[in-house]
């Protein structure tokens, strides 16, 4: 019996969003779906409510609400700080 590898098939999930012309907004979904979820582990982690983080932070539950929000841009000073709270950092590099 012979044995064939199979090869891909097909353009990558890159180059059908850059096709799409949706590549680099997908791209930017999907980081602010891992930090949001990293900041809510970090949390859960430490043990901090949202009531408790928006104590530390001087703001409100719902503004936390928006920060662990995906679907919501913050502004990066507002990630430094709540990132801070959880003792993390924010590092950004571009490539």
């Amino acid at each position: 019996m012979i044995h064939r590898r199979k090869k891909h098939m097909g353009s990558s999930i890159d180059d059908f969003l850059k096709e799409e012309g949706i590549f680099e907004e997908a791209q930017a979904q999907a980081v602010k779906e891992v930090v949001a979820w990293q900041l809510a582990e970090a949390m859960k982690k430490k043990k901090i409510s949202k009531a408790r983080m928006a104590a530390l932070l001087k703001t409100s539950r719902t503004q936390v609400d928006r920060l662990l929000d995906p679907r919501n841009d913050i502004a990066l000073s507002s990630l430094q700080r709540a990132a801070a709270m959880v003792g993390r950092g924010v590092t950004i590099k571009l490539v």
